[in-house]
This record gives C-alpha cells, sequence and structure tokens, in this order.
C-alpha cells in the first residue's frame, strides 16, 4: 500500500479518535449530569456500544458518503487529506473551546472545500448534497420536537407518581444511553468508513465501493477508543449549563436523540449527533418551562454550528493547494 494511502488512513483514524472524544458527551453528558452513573462506568459502557453498533445496524452512511456528495472522478488522495485535515483542525478548536460542534458538518465542509478548488463547482452532485444537508439541518428540529413531545407524555403519564419514580428514570438511563451509543455508532463511525473506502478506491486496492470488514472493525474500535477517552469540556457544557438536569430530562432527552439519530442511520442519512442531543435536551428543557432553557448557551453552540461549514470550506481550500505543491 503506497504512503500517500497509509495517510490518508492514518488522518481518518485520527479524525474517528477525536471524533469519539468529541461526541462522547453527547451520550454521557446528561447520564453524568443526573447521578445516574459514575463518569467512567458511563464512557466505559458508551464505548463498548459505539463500537457495536456498525455491525448490528449496517453501513448505510458509509455508502453515502462515499457515493453521493461528489463525482467519483473527482476524488483524489489529495482531496481527502484536505477534508480530514480541515475536520481534524476545527475538531481541535472547538473541543479546546469547549464548544460541541458538529464534526459531520466539518467533514462535509472540507470534502466540498477540496473539491471545488481540486474539480470545480461541477463535481458536487447536487441531489446527493441536498439529501445530507436536509438530514444535516432537519435533525435537531426534530430532535427538539420529539424530545419536547416525550417529556410531556411522561409528565402526562407520572403526574400522580411518587418521588420514587426519579429511581426508574435513573436507572432508565442506562438503557437508553445504550441505545443512543449504539446509533452515535452506527451514524457517526461509518462516515470514517466511508473516507477509507473512498482513499481504497481511489488507490485502485479496490474495484468497487464496498466497506471492508477491517475497516469496519478499525473505525469502530476507534471511535469506541475515543469516547473512552472522553471530552470533559464538552461533557460539562451539555450536562449542566442549559438547565439542571434530573434524572427524568436525561431520560427523556436520550430517548429522544436515540430515535432521530438510528432512524436516519437505518436510511443512510448522516446526522449530527451533537445537535440532536443538543436540540433534545432544549427541547426537554422547554416542555417544562421555556425560561428553564438557557438560550444563551444554545445562541453560542448554534453561532459555532453556523461556522462550521464554511470555516471548513475555506481551510480545507487552502490545505489543498498545499498539498497539491508537495504531492502533485
Amino acid at each position: 500500500m503506497s504512503p500517500i494511502i497509509i495517510a490518508a488512513i492514518v488522518l481518518a483514524l485520527a479524525f474517528d479518535f477525536l471524533n469519539g472524544i468529541h461526541d462522547s458527551s453527547n451520550v454521557v453528558a446528561t447520564m453524568i449530569s443526573s447521578r445516574a452513573l459514575s463518569p467512567r462506568v458511563a464512557l466505559g459502557l458508551t464505548a463498548v456500544a459505539n463500537f457495536l453498533g456498525p455491525f448490528i445496524f449496517g453501513v448505510a452512511v458509509a455508502e453515502t458518503i462515499g457515493h453521493e456528495i461528489v463525482a467519483a472522478e473527482a476524488i483524489s488522495t489529495q482531496v481527502i487529506l484536505a477534508a480530514l485535515a480541515s475536520a481534524i483542525v476545527w475538531n481541535l478548536l472547538t473541543w479546546y473551546l469547549g464548544f460541541p460542534s458538529s464534526s459531520s458538518h466539518a467533514l462535509i465542509g472540507g470534502f466540498v472545500g477540496a473539491v471545488i478548488v481540486g474539480a470545480g463547482w461541477k463535481a458536487i452532485q447536487l441531489p446527493g448534497m441536498e439529501k445530507i444537508l436536509i438530514a444535516l439541518f432537519i435533525s435537531p428540529i426534530i430532535g427538539f420536537v420529539v424530545g419536547y413531545i416525550i417529556l410531556r407524555l411522561i409528565l402526562l403519564l407520572s403526574w400522580n407518581a411518587t418521588p420514587r419514580v426519579n429511581g426508574f428514570f435513573r436507572r432508565g438511563q442506562i438503557f437508553t444511553a445504550l441505545a443512543l451509543a449504539l446509533s452515535h455508532g452506527t451514524n457517526d463511525a461509518q462516515k470514517t468508513m466511508g473516507i477509507i473506502t473512498l482513499a481504497l478506491v481511489t488507490g485502485g486496492y479496490l474495484d468497487v465501493f464496498a466497506v471492508p470488514t477491517w475497516v469496519i472493525i478499525l473505525c469502530a474500535g476507534m471511535i469506541a477508543f475515543g469516547t473512552a477517552v472522553g471530552g470533559w469540556k464538552l461533557i460539562r457544557t451539555l450536562g449542566g449549563k442549559f438547565y439542571k438536569i434530573r434524572p427524568v430530562d436525561g431520560f427523556a432527552s436520550q430517548l429522544a436523540s436515540a430515535a432521530v439519530i438510528l432512524s436516519a442511520s437505518l436510511v443512510g442519512g448522516p446526522v449530527s449527533t451533537t445537535q440532536v442531543v443538543s436540540s433534545a435536551i432544549m427541547g426537554v428543557g422547554a416542555a417544562e418551562r421555556l425560561n428553564k432553557v438557557r438560550w444563551g448557551v444554545a445562541q453560542e453552540i448554534a453561532t459555532a454550528w453556523l461556522l462550521t461549514i464554511p470555516f471548513t470550506v475555506l481551510l480545507a481550500a487552502g490545505l489543498y493547494w498545499v498539498i497539491t505543491r508537495f504531492i502533485p
């Protein structure tokens, strides 16, 4: 295998690892904040579920990443390297600042920026981009609505319950968090699988786009490892800055997030778990009362989301120009 393909695989796995660190907060923040489980136990269980997700629910998202963003002839190893490098830089920056931004947005923006410089606008497949952008931008709205509805239903069904019901919601988060972790591993690890498979097709090591088993194992293992390490700054942001999370809030937001992310994964829609979980948490809080949610924090995160694609498009375009000067 050529050194440039090896470099692309290593960079993709580094992105996968950082994605695990970045997104671990999505799964465990509410569970830790509501004291359902200790941080290390929560992260350990989540890491195992992240690893198993792609094996249980398939690789439909990887197929979307591999076929529907840009024309196959426009993909080169240099494009892949530039896209990954820009996404990694953005992930590191937002992780350092404690903003739970979208790794998915960063990766898509990186691909678009590198391809535009390398092959022009005509290489972008508009139907595929529309599908991906709709999934990325509509899923947070759906997460908010589903979170709102689930908490309203829970409050309706348990209006006469004793305080002991909190024990049920605390224990129930173990199962909802596992469901969320399975959906996260299914959706997010597949993005890296799609990139590595693209690199192998581009380098002539695969005749058709079909994700090899060893790629699934590597990507699932790397995102699980990143999750086990955990991103504590982001856990604090999602776990407490919106509002004080109670067991019922954690249960409802995890259930809503898992439903939305897993549904998208099964139809091949790459969504941002960060966006879905954040919006579900806000939907749950708003279902109790609107002023419970600290909307200023939500505004900061929304700003990071809006900046992600433009920033990574420009960064990937510049990195592509630099990379092609050294690797023609």
